[in-house]
């Protein structure tokens, strides 16, 4: 007689369901332990449920660069965009293009919304200029003198370029004359040579060249513009800073330390934002006030130490940079010694502001300018309509799983709602901690996946009941044939749940926005399926087989071997094939 093998537990061994059912008690007491101690209780809702913000941008070509709205272009953009109001701590921020020169940006209501949507069509295009002259933020009048011989005069002188110090007789102000002569002698003027400390010697190398000439037509042009220029109008800020290349001298609107809007005349871009490698907004205990702190590039610094060691050898005002964004003068500070590894930015920031200025000026400029076509709003009341009715579906769909299961399956549908029961509680839990964690938001197609996912669950529990009758049918009673039956239904349960995961993860990859949270719904719940299934339910229904209830085949079971049409026992069919007649032994 063969030994047995006492290395392989027999198909019809008894498992230990204890374990695996105090296992998965611990992991659901962790996870709701960690829901309130996170203080999150329910998870976050989307755009589509909770209201939100859907942002139309349109992308314009910049200025010498009439191929700029391109793929390439887009796709940096909308890298940009998310970086920034993720930067915010926004959950499920949404940017995505839309044909060849739109991006959609979808906010979720709730913290820093609004400030995302200030930031999401900044271009944050910064440049260091040098600045020429600087005067009061309002217009100035071109004309000088009330008498008409005066003031043709003086037009006249002003576009010669030839304006005198001193003003005709009669001038009320000498704002206008003094303002036109400063635009033409900064833009005419050469740039002295720096010089070394108590020498007039000048300095041997890495002297910076000098503004580069512009002819007399821009000049005339440039001193219109700063004359007529209003920085008290939003619109003629905004107007002043448009279609500006960044080799071309430009006017410019800024507020000093008192908060009066100052008017500028500034010389060609020597810095610009690529050479900025972080930027931050910070309280400066000393004075404090909060400022924006960057740190340059190799190259950035070298660049910087450039302008600065020129304008520190400058008169004011044309000693002071004036650090641009977006065509408005953010500070102008005035340059005493050559600087090289970083800058501040001071003015009137709050906490907020110098907080966002350094979160644009990290994550970069856009490479291409925006407009706002359009914004949708989606009320809370709409997204609350939309949230009940995924509900009502979902209610929908479990009711009418647990009247099969009841009707088909009966006592055995017990084991499937607790199975069930279960797995909502660790999806719940699970989607409430993954919003805090990595920004999970639940939206309408995932409430579609976790509906879709109620089929999945309940597919497990059907192969494994229908293996279990299989073997009834076979003869064997109830304890063995729970045993017997696992094997080839894990199985199954596993292939089953790996195509599933697979064709989840796959349109995860391949989609963008809103299907992705029904791609990764749909996982979370198929790896929560093998979960509950093996932990749970398979657990659960070997002690259910030790009842009476259950083991004896009561009518109401769904185990009645007669209902079944269970064979007889397997011994006795083997007795039944020996010889009966005396004779015949």
């Amino acid at each position: 007689m063969a030994a047995p093998n006492r290395g392989r537990r027999p198909a019809g061994a008894q498992s230990r369901p204890g374990r695996a059912l105090v296992l998965i008690l611990i992991a659901m007491v962790a996870l709701t332990g960690g829901m309130f101690w996170a203080g999150q209780l329910k998870p976050r809702l989307g755009i589509d449920l909770a209201g939100g913000t859907t942002i139309t941008l349109k992308a314009k070509n910049q200025p010498g660069q009439e191929n700029a709205v391109n793929e390439t272009n887009m796709n940096t953009a909308v890298g940009i965009i998310e970086r920034r109001v993720n930067g915010l701590g926004v959950s499920e921020a949404e940017v995505q293009t839309q044909g060849n020169d739109n991006i959609i940006v979808n906010i979720p209501k709730g913290t820093n919304s609004q400030q995302a949507r200030e930031q999401v069509g900044t271009t944050a295009q910064l440049f260091f200029r040098p600045v020429l002259t600087v005067a009061p933020g309002g217009p100035t009048s071109p004309k000088p003198s009330p008498s008409p011989s005066a003031s043709d005069k003086a037009k006249d002188k002003a576009k010669d370029g030839k304006q005198t110090a001193n003003p005709p007789s009669g001038t009320p102000s000498p704002t206008a004359t003094t303002q036109g002569r400063a635009v033409t002698d900064a833009l005419k003027a050469p740039t002295p040579t720096p010089t070394a400390s108590g020498s007039g010697k000048p300095k041997p190398s890495g002297t910076p060249k000098p503004i580069p000439p512009v002819d007399a037509a821009a000049t005339e042009k440039l001193q219109k513009a700063f004359l007529a220029l209003d920085c008290t109008n939003k619109k003629a800020r905004v107007a002043a800073g448009e279609n500006v290349k960044p080799s071309q001298p430009t006017v410019g609107c800024g507020q000093n330390s008192d908060g009066q809007w100052e008017k500028y005349v500034l010389g060609p871009a020597e810095v610009d934002g690529k050479d900025v490698d972080d930027a931050k907004g910070q309280l400066d205990q000393q004075r404090g006030m909060w400022i924006v702190t960057m740190d340059f590039t190799s190259s950035g610094a070298k660049k910087f130490q450039k302008i600065t060691s020129r304008l520190s050898q400058q008169q004011p005002p044309m000693n002071q940079f004036a650090i641009v964004l977006d065509g408005e003068v953010v500070s102008a500070p005035s340059v005493r010694t050559a600087l090289s590894a970083n800058a501040e930015i001071s003015g009137n920031f709050t906490q907020e502001s110098a907080q966002d200025l350094g979160n644009i000026l990290s994550y970069g400029a856009l490479p291409l300018s925006f407009e706002e076509q359009s914004v949708t709003t989606v009320t809370a009341a709409l997204g609350g309509e939309q949230l009940k009715a995924g509900l009502i579906a979902g209610a929908i769909g479990l009711a009418l799983v647990i009247i099969y299961l009841v009707a088909y399956y009966r006592g055995l549908a017990l084991i499937a709602i607790l199975s069930l029961m279960v797995s909502a509680i660790l999806t719940y839990t699970i989607m409430a901690l993954l919003g805090p964690a990595i920004g999970f938001a639940l939206n309408l197609p995932a409430v579609c996946g976790a509906i879709v996912a109620i089929g999945i669950t309940a597919d497990s529990f059907i192969v494994y009941f229908e293996r279990i009758r299989d073997e009834i049918r076979e003869g064997r009673t109830l304890r063995p044939a729970v045993e017997r039956a696992w094997p080839r239904a894990r199985r199954t349960i596993l292939v089953s749940d790996f195509v599933s995961f697979l064709a989840a993860a796959v349109l995860f990859i391949v989609t963008v926005g809103k299907v992705q949270g029904f791609a990764f719904t749909l996982g979370l719940t198929t790896l929560l399926d093998v979960v509950v299934v093996f932990l749970f339910t398979k657990p659960v229904m070997t002690l259910l087989a030790r009842k009476r209830f259950f083991a004896n085949g009561h009518p109401w079971s769904g185990l009645d071997p007669k209902r079944l049409g269970a064979k007889p026992p397997l011994r006795r069919s083997r007795r039944a094939s020996a010889p009966t007649d005396p004779k015949e032994a």
